[in-house]
C-alpha cells in the first residue's frame, strides 16, 4: 500500500493535514517526531506539520538525522519549513518577520508544488520566525514583503512552506498538498475511508463487550449525539445511560430541546440533572488543588477546570444512583481530535502546547482514560467529519448542523472580572501610534479585558482593541484586514472588534465587577438568543454557511456598572482555523441593525452600554474568547 507519514512537530494542525490527505485518497499515518527513520521504511512520502518552537531554542523537537536520508520525497509546513532549512544549512531568525492571518503571498508556478495555480496566492499565516538565509541546493519559491515564504530543493524532492496549506484560509491549500501526495510522490492509488463508522461500531462492542454498561454525557451538540447513536446502534438498548446536566450555563430553552432530540435517538434510559447549584456554588479540590465556587472565580483556565471537573462529579452521583462506577462502567464522550490538541493532550503530541482546557480533558478524565474506561467515539474526527457521519447515520439535519456549544456552555462567554480596572496607559499610546502610522480612520482604544488566543500555535492571553467611527455604514473588508494587522504589529493584542451601537466610544472605559451568577448568565442568554435569532438565518435561499454564532458578556462599560456585549459570528470547517463572517455576505445586512435595535428595546437594555462585532480571525484570536 502507498503510504504517507506525518510527522507531528507539535502543531495545532496536524490532525487536519491527515484529514486533509486522506481526503485525496491517500492513506497517512501520524509520528511523534522523534521516530526512527527506521520506522519509516514502506513510506513514500513525509509531511513534517507546523509547532510551536524555534528551531535556534533548546528544546525544540528532536529528531533523527537519518530521515534525511531515506531518499523520498518530503514537506515541510511552518516549523517543518523552519526544520529542513536549519537542517540543510540554512538559517532562521527569532521575530525576523511576523504574521498572523490570510495574507497575499507570490509563488513560482514552475515549483511542482505549485503547479497549476497563478502567481499570487492567499494562504493562512502563523509565525514569528522566518528564514533569513536559505541553504545550499534549495530555491526560493514564495514570498511575502521580501521574507521566504516557500522553498524547494528539485535533486532532494524536499519542499517547505512557510504557510499553513492543509487549513481553509489557504485558497488552494488542497491543490498544493494534491501535487504534493500525487504529483511529487507519484501516488496513484486510492484510499477510501467508507468504514469510518462500521470501524467505530466494532470498536465499542470490542471494549463494552455484551453485558457492559456505557454512561454517555450528552451536551445536545453534534459531537455527543454522534457518540449516543453509534453506542445505540452498537449495544443493546439497556446498555447505554444518557445523562443531560443542566449546569445553569445552557443557552435559551437549550436543555428542553436537547431532551426532546434525545428520546428520538433511541436513548430510552435518559436523565436530566439540573445542577446549577451545585456548579455555582461549590468549593473543590482538584489535583490536590483547593478551588473556590465557580460563583467566586475569574480566571478562565480555573473556570474551565472547576466546571470539567463538576461535570465528572455530577455524572459520578448519577451512576452510583443506577448502581453503577467507572471502575466498571465506561464513560462515553463526544471528544474531538481538536479538543486534544488544543487542550495540550500527550497522549495526541508530545509538543503541542496548551491553548485552553477542554472539559472533556481535564485530570479526572485523563486519569479515567488511562484506566480504559473513557469510550470516545469522535476521537479522531474533526467537526465537519462528525457532521457528515451524523447524516450517514441518518441523524436529523437539526442535530447534524447544529450550532457547536462547549460543555461549560455560557460560562466561557462570561468574561469575568474584579472591576475598576482601566486600560495600560502606555499600550494605548503605542495604539494611537499605530493609528497615525497605519493612517487608520478608525477610533481606537484599549479595553481593559483580555481574551484568549492562539498565536504561532501557543496560547495567548491577551488585550482586546477596540474600533469605532463609522458606525454600520463600514468597509467590512477593511476592518478585518486592520483585525489581521494590529495583532501583527502590536503583540500585547490578540483580538479586535468594532463597535456598531453608536459612532464612538464616549469616553474611558472601566471594567466592571462580574461573576457566574444567576444574573449575569440570564442576561447572557437572553441577548444571545436576540445574536443568534437574527444573524443564523438562510442567505439568498441557502442555508447559512456560519459555522458558530455567539454572543460574549464583556465586563467592560465607560462607567464601570453597565456590561458590554461582543457578537461572534465566524466561517469555519475545522475549527482550527477561522474567518469573522461578513454582514451582507454570510448573514443579512440588516441583521446587525436588527440585534441593535432588539437590545435596546428588550428588558436588559439598562444593563447593556456598548455593543461590538469581533472582526478577527483565528489565528490570532479563538473562536470563543476563553
Amino acid at each position: 500500500m502507498e503510504k504517507l507519514a506525518i510527522l507531528d512537530c507539535g502543531g495545532q494542525y496536524t490532525k487536519v493535514i491527515d484529514r486533509k490527505v486522506r481526503e485525496l485518497g491517500v492513506y497517512t499515518d501520524i509520528f511523534p517526531m522523534g521516530v526512527e527513520a527506521a520506522k519509516l521504511n514502506g513510506y513514500g512520502g513525509i509531511i513534517f506539520s507546523g509547532g510551536p518552537a524555534s528551531v535556534w531554542e533548546s528544546g525544540a523537537p528532536a529528531y533523527d538525522d537519518a530521515i534525511f536520508e531515506l531518499g523520498i520525497p518530503m514537506l515541510g509546513i511552518c516549523y517543518g519549513m523552519q526544520m529542513i532549512v536549519d537542517h540543510f544549512g540554512g538559517k532562521v531568525e527569532a521575530q525576523y518577520k511576523t504574521e498572523y492571518g490570510q495574507i497575499s503571498i507570490d509563488i513560482d508556478p514552475a515549483c511542482p508544488l505549485f503547479d497549476g495555480l497563478e502567481p499570487v496566492q492567499k494562504v493562512l499565516m502563523s509565525h514569528g520566525d522566518a528564514v533569513s538565509r536559505m541553504p545550499e541546493g534549495f530555491a526560493q519559491v514564495a514570498s511575502t514583503g521580501g521574507v521566504c515564504a516557500g522553498v524547494w530543493s528539485e535533486s532532494r524532492r524536499i519542499a517547505g512552506v512557510q504557510f499553513h496549506p492543509e487549513v481553509d484560509p489557504t485558497e488552494n491549500g488542497v491543490a498544493m498538498l494534491k501535487n504534493f501526495a500525487r504529483g511529487i510522490c507519484g501516488f496513484t492509488e486510492v484510499y477510501a475511508l467508507e468504514d469510518r463508522i462500521q470501524t467505530s461500531i466494532d470498536m465499542i462492542r470490542r471494549r463494552v463487550g455484551k453485558d457492559g454498561k456505557v454512561i454517555v454525557l450528552v451536551s445536545g451538540g453534534v459531537d455527543s449525539a454522534v457518540t449516543a447513536a453509534l453506542l445505540v446502534k452498537a449495544l443493546r438498548p439497556e446498555q447505554v445511560y444518557g445523562i443531560h446536566i443542566d449546569h445553569g450555563m445552557m443557552r435559551k430553552n437549550e436543555s428542553d430541546l436537547i431532551c426532546a432530540n434525545l428520546a428520538e435517538l433511541g436513548l430510552t434510559q435518559m436523565q436530566r440533572i439540573n445542577a446549577q447549584d451545585a456548579f455555582f456554588n461549590t468549593p473543590l479540590t482538584i489535583d490536590g488543588e483547593s478551588y473556590p465556587p465557580l460563583s467566586e472565580v475569574c480566571d478562565p483556565e480555573a473556570k474551565r477546570a472547576i466546571i470539567g471537573h463538576m461535570f465528572f462529579v455530577v455524572t459520578e452521583e448519577a451512576a452510583k444512583a443506577l448502581n453503577l462506577d467507572f471502575d466498571h462502567a465506561y464513560l462515553g464522550q463526544g471528544t474531538l481530535r481538536p479538543d486534544l490538541i488544543e487542550s495540550g493532550n500527550p497522549d495526541v503530541s508530545g509538543y503541542a502546547k496548551k491553548i485552553k482546557t477542554h472539559h472533556n480533558d481535564v485530570g479526572i478524565i485523563r486519569t479515567l482514560r488511562a484506566k480504559g474506561q473513557v469510550i470516545e467515539t469522535n476521537w479522531d474526527w474533526h467537526k465537519d467529519e462528525v457532521r457528515q457521519v451524523a447524516r450517514m447515520l441518518g441523524l436529523d439535519e437539526a442535530i447534524a448542523s447544529r450550532q457547536p456549544f462547549p460543555g461549560p456552555g455560557l460560562g466561557v462567554r462570561i468574561l469575568c472580572t474584579d472591576g475598576g480596572i482601566v486600560p495600560d496607559h502606555k499600550r494605548q499610546i503605542s495604539l494611537d501610534a499605530y493609528k497615525i502610522s497605519a493612517d487608520s480612520p478608525y477610533e481606537l482604544a484599549i479595553a481593559p479585558v483580555q481574551s484568549v488566543g492562539v498565536q504561532g500555535d501557543h496560547r495567548s492571553y491577551r488585550s482586546l482593541a477596540i474600533m469605532a467611527g463609522q458606525g454600520l455604514r463600514v468597509d467590512w473588508a477593511s476592518l478585518r484586514d486592520a483585525a489581521k494587522d494590529i495583532p501583527n504589529r502590536l503583540d500585547f493584542i490578540n483580538r479586535t472588534a468594532y463597535l456598531i451601537n453608536r459612532p464612538r466610544i464616549g469616553g474611558g472605559m472601566i471594567s466592571t465587577r462580574s461573576r457566574i451568577c444567576p444574573e449575569t448568565t440570564d442576561l447572557l442568554r437572553e441577548v444571545d438568543d436576540i445574536v443568534t435569532s437574527e444573524i443564523m438565518v438562510p442567505m439568498g435561499g441557502k442555508p447559512s454557511k456560519i459555522a458558530q454564532c455567539f454572543a460574549v458578556l464583556v465586563p467592560a462599560s465607560t462607567d464601570g456598572v453597565r456590561y458590554s456585549i461582543a457578537i461572534r459570528a465566524v466561517v469555519t470547517t475545522d475549527f482550527m482555523t477561522a474567518q469573522s463572517a461578513i454582514p451582507g455576505v454570510d448573514f443579512p445586512q440588516e441583521a446587525l441593525a436588527n440585534i441593535v435595535r432588539r437590545v435596546q428595546e428588550s428588558e436588559v437594555a439598562g444593563k447593556i452600554d456598548m455593543i461590538f462585532y469581533d472582526v478577527t480571525g483565528k489565528p490570532p484570536a479563538t473562536v470563543e474568547w476563553e
